[in-house]
C-alpha cells in the first residue's frame, strides 16, 4: 500500500466534511501520490487500484458465516463502478483509528455499514472521474465511470481505472453532500448472486480460521477448569501429567473470577494438540467448590410451574383493563404455560486462541490471533488484564467457523496469553467440544405464563402476560427479557406484562436472535390458540391485530411497520397454498416475527404419525429487509436460520444439577442430520427501506410454525421447547 500524506488544513476540512461525524479521517486520507511506479494506489483506506486494474477492497468486519466479508465489498464496488471480476477482497488489518469499529453482532452490520460503504466506493469514483477529465481533457460532467473504466460517451474515448489510479489517488475527495448514488435500477452487482470470497478456501482447507493458525516453534495448550461454575482449583497431579508423551509443562492458574475473563483452572502444554488432549484426560483435579454454583434445572422448572396463573413481581407494561376483559361473560378467556430448554452455541470450530508473550526489559510484547466478533475487546481486556499499551499489542482477527454470539467474550484469548506468558512462547490454545459445552455462555431457559380473551368476533380483546426470566448479579441475563414492544403489546388495547427473576450462576450470553428466539414461540403459538378459540382463520386473526399500515416509531428502522409485516404474512400464506386442499394428514402453521428490523412470516408443512414422528415437508419464508444486497447470502442465511432453528427446537436442550452442565457431547445434544432437513421456499419483498442484516431473524418464526402445524394436524399444543419434551422426533 502506498503511504498516506500529512493532510494540509485545507484538504482536513474536505476529509472530516465527507465522514458524517462518525467515519475515521483516514478512511478518506489522499494517498501519496508522488510514488508514481508503486505497485497500487490507494484511493482511501478501503480501496487501492493497481495499474493493470486490479481493484482491492479492504473487508474490515469479521466474518462469522454471515457473509459480510463478501457483501460489504459489493457495495462499495457498485459505488465504484468497478467490474466485479476486477475485484480482489482482502481482510483488513485490526485498526479501528483508521477503518472504523471492526465488530459484527445484532445483524447490525448491513443496517448500519450500507451508506457508509456507498460513500466509500462512491469517493473514489468521483475520484478516478476527476483524473480522466484531466487525462482526457474534457469536462467531468460528460464522462461517466462503469466496468472499471471512466468512458466519454461523445467521442467513444475511455480510461480504465489501472490507467488512472496514479492520478485518481492525487485527487482531493469530494464532500459527502455532492455524491450522487446510483439507483436500485441501474445496480449491476448488489442484488445479484455472489459466492462468498471464502469458498473455495473454505472448501479446500486453507488456513483462514483461528484454529488453523501455525508458527515457528508453536506450542499448543488445552485447559481445565472446574466442572461446576465458580469452583477453585486446589491442587493437581501435575508430576503425573509432565512426564505423558509430548507434554512440556503443566501448572496451575488461579484467575480473577470472571467467567469472561480467566476462571481457575489447570494449563498443560506439549508439542502437538493430540498429546495436550491426551494429558488433560488424565488429569486429576481437587476443586474447592464451597462458593460454586448450585443451580438446578429441575428445582427452576418446578419453581416457575407454581407461579402460572399469577402476575410477577414487577410491571413491564400496563393499559387499558385487563381484568375487566377477562371478567366480560362475552369473552372466552383461555391461558397457557410455555417453557424452554437452555442451548448451547454449538459453533462448529470450538473456541481457540494462539497468542505469543514476550516479556523484555524494554517492555512486553504481545501478539494475538482471535476468532472473534469483536476486535476491540481482547485488545481492551488483555490491556487490562496484563497491564499492556496499545503500542504493546498487536491483533490479528482470524474468519470464525461460526458464533452466533458466542465469540463476543475473551475468557479464551485471557486463558491463551496467560499461558503463552507462563511459557514465553507462542502457544495455541484449542478447547474440545466437552469444554465448549461445560464452559460455554448459554441461551438462557425460561418460562410464561399467558392469558388472553377474545370478544364475541374472536377478536383479540385483552392479554395478560407474566415472564419468567434468570438474572446474574441482580441483572436479567442475555436473552432474558420481554418488552413493551413485543407483538402484539403495541397493537391492542388492553395488556399487562409483569417478570420474575430466578438468580442463577450459570453464565448465559447472546444466541442467535436473542430473546426473540424464544419470545416468538411463545406468543405466535399463543396467539393462534386464541385465534382457534375465537374461530378465526389464524391469518386472518394476525391481520387484524396489526391493522393499518404504519409505523411504532417513525423513523426508527428498528421499530415494527404493520403494513410489512402484514405483507409478509400475505405473501407467506399465498406462496404456500394457504387455504387449499392438501395431501391427507398433512397441514400449513403459520408464524409472523418481528425483530433485528426484519419482518418475516413462515409457513410449515408438516404430517405426524401416532408415534410422532413429525415430518417437515416444507418450509415457505416470506421475507422483507429492504433490498438486498448478495442474493446467494441473504438465501444461505435464511436457509441457515430457519434449519438450526429446527434443529433446535426439535431436541436440544442444556440442562444442569448441582451447578454442573450434564450434557458433554452430540451424543446428549442432537443435531438435524442433512436427510432431516425440509426444502427451504424463500421469498424476499425487496422494499425500499433502508436494507437491514439477515443472520438472525428467520430463525424465530420457524418453532412456532411447525407447532401451530402440529396442532393444525392432530389437534395437540406444543407449549415445551424442545419438541423433543413431549415426545415428538423427527
Amino acid at each position: 500500500m502506498s503511504k498516506l500524506t500529512t493532510l494540509d488544513r485545507r484538504t482536513f476540512l474536505k476529509v472530516t466534511a465527507i465522514s458524517g461525524g462518525g467515519f475515521m479521517l483516514s478512511g478518506y486520507a489522499v494517498a501519496d501520490a508522488a510514488a508514481e511506479d508503486a505497485a497500487e494506489y490507494e484511493l482511501n483506506a478501503f480501496v487501492s487500484i493497481a495499474k493493470d486494474g486490479r481493484i482491492t477492497i479492504q473487508a474490515s468486519i469479521p466474518d462469522m458465516g454471515q457473509g459480510t466479508k463478501t457483501s460489504l465489498p459489493m457495495i462499495i464496488a457498485e459505488e465504484l463502478g468497478a467490474d466485479w471480476e476486477d475485484v480482489e477482497i482482502v481482510q483488513a488489518p485490526a485498526d479501528e483509528a483508521r477503518f472504523g469499529r471492526q465488530a459484527t453482532g445484532g445483524s447490525y452490520v448491513i443496517a448500519f455499514s450500507f451508506d457508509r460503504m456507498r460513500e466509500i466506493g462512491a469517493t473514489a469514483r468521483e475520484m478516478l472521474i476527476s483524473a480522466g477529465a484531466l487525462v482526457m481533457e474534457v469536462p467531468r460532467e460528460e464522462l461517466q465511470a462503469g466496468d472499471s473504466r471512466v468512458s466519454h460517451a461523445a467521442s467513444g474515448s475511455y480510461r480504465t481505472y489501472g490507467d488512472l489510479a496514479s492520478l485518481a489517488a492525487k485527487q482531493s475527495p469530494p464532500k459527502a453532500e455532492d455524491l450522487v448514488y446510483r439507483g436500485r435500477q441501474d445496480y449491476t452487482i448488489i442484488g445479484k448472486p455472489v459466492g462468498s470470497v471464502d469458498n473455495n478456501a473454505i472448501v479446500t482447507g486453507s488456513p483462514i480460521f483461528g484454529i488453523d493458525k501455525q508458527l515457528p516453534g508453536l506450542l499448543f495448550a488445552a485447559y481445565q477448569k472446574c466442572p461446576t461454575l465458580g469452583g477453585k482449583v486446589v491442587s493437581a497431579n501435575l508430576d503425573e501429567i509432565k512426564k505423558l508423551p509430548g507434554v512440556k509443562d503443566a501448572f496451575l492458574v488461579h484467575g480473577n473470577d470472571n467467567p469472561r475473563e480467566l476462571l481457575d483452572g489447570v494449563a498443560i502444554v506439549g508439542t502437538n494438540t493430540w498429546s495436550v488432549f491426551n494429558a488433560k484426560q488424565r488429569l486429576q483435579v481437587k476443586w474447592d467448590t464451597s462458593g460454586a454454583s448450585s443451580d438446578s434445572w429441575s428445582g427452576m422448572q418446578a419453581d416457575a410451574r407454581a407461579l402460572h396463573g399469577t402476575r410477577g413481581d414487577t410491571v413491564t407494561l400496563d393499559k387499558g383493563d385487563v381484568d375487566a376483559v377477562f371478567s366480560d361473560p362475552a369473552n372466552k378467556v383461555h391461558e397457557a404455560f410455555y417453557e424452554y430448554a437452555f442451548v448451547t452455541h454449538l459453533c462448529l470450530e470450538p473456541m481457540n486462541c494462539t497468542a505469543h508473550y514476550v516479556s523484555a526489559d524494554d517492555g512486553d510484547r504481545l501478539e494475538m490471533w482471535v476468532p472473534t466478533q469483536f476486535v476491540a475487546r481482547p485488545i481492551e481486556t488483555a490491556k487490562q488484564m496484563f497491564n499492556l499499551a496499545d503500542d504493546q499489542i498487536k491483533m490479528n482477527y482470524t474468519r470464525m467457523g461460526g458464533s452466533f454470539g458466542r465469540r463476543t467474550s475473551s475468557e479464551y484469548v485471557c486463558e491463551a496469553v496467560t499461558i503463552s506468558k507462563h511459557m514465553q512462547a507462542p502457544v495455541k490454545l484449542s478447547w474440545t467440544r466437552e469444554d465448549d459445552m461445560a464452559h460455554d455462555f448459554f441461551r438462557t431457559g425460561g418460562f410464561q405464563s399467558v392469558k388472553a380473551a377474545v370478544d364475541a368476533n374472536g377478536s383479540l380483546a385483552g392479554l395478560q402476560h407474566h415472564f419468567v426470566g434468570t438474572r446474574n448479579n441482580g441483572r436479567p441475563v442475555s436473552g432474558a427479557r420481554f418488552t413493551e414492544t413485543e407483538f402484539p403489546l403495541q397493537n391492542i388495547d388492553n395488556a399487562l406484562a409483569t417478570q420474575t427473576f430466578f438468580d442463577i450462576g450459570t453464565p448465559c450470553g447472546p444466541w442467535r436472535a436473542p430473546g426473540s428466539n424464544t419470545s416468538a414461540f411463545v406468543m405466535q403459538s399463543f396467539l393462534a390458540e386464541m385465534a382457534h378459540l375465537g374461530n378465526r382463520d389464524y391469518v386472518e386473526f394476525l391481520l387484524e391485530i396489526l391493522g393499518e399500515p404504519r409505523w411504532f416509531e417513525e423513523g426508527n428502522i428498528r421499530s415494527m411497520n404493520t403494513g410489512r409485516a402484514s405483507d409478509v404474512i400475505r405473501r407467506a400464506a399465498a406462496e404456500s397454498g394457504w387455504g387449499k386442499p392438501l395431501p391427507d394428514g398433512r397441514a400449513l402453521g403459520l408464524a409472523f416475527y418481528f425483530c433485528h428490523a426484519a419482518h418475516i412470516a413462515e409457513v410449515a408443512e408438516v404430517s405426524v404419525a401416532a408415534d410422532k414422528q413429525l415430518t417437515i415437508h416444507k418450509i415457505t419464508a416470506a421475507v422483507d429487509v429492504g433490498p438486498i444486497v448478495n442474493m446467494s447470502g441473504a438465501l444461505s442465511q435464511v436457509e441457515g436460520s430457519i434449519i438450526d432453528g429446527i434443529s433446535t427446537m426439535m431436541a436440544q436442550k442444556i440442562t444442569m444439577e448441582a451447578g454442573q452442565i450434564q450434557q458433554s457431547n452430540l451424543h446428549e445434544y442432537e443435531v438435524l442430520r442433512m436427510r432431516q432437513a425440509p426444502p427451504v421456499d424463500i421469498h424476499f419483498i425487496q422494499s425500499d427501506y433502508a436494507p437491514t442484516g439477515l443472520g438472525e431473524p428467520a430463525l424465530p418464526p420457524v418453532a412456532p410454525a411447525v407447532a401451530n402445524a402440529v396442532f393444525n394436524a392432530t389437534g395437540q399444543r406444543i407449549r415445551r421447547m424442545p419438541f423433543a419434551e413431549e415426545g415428538y422426533y423427527i
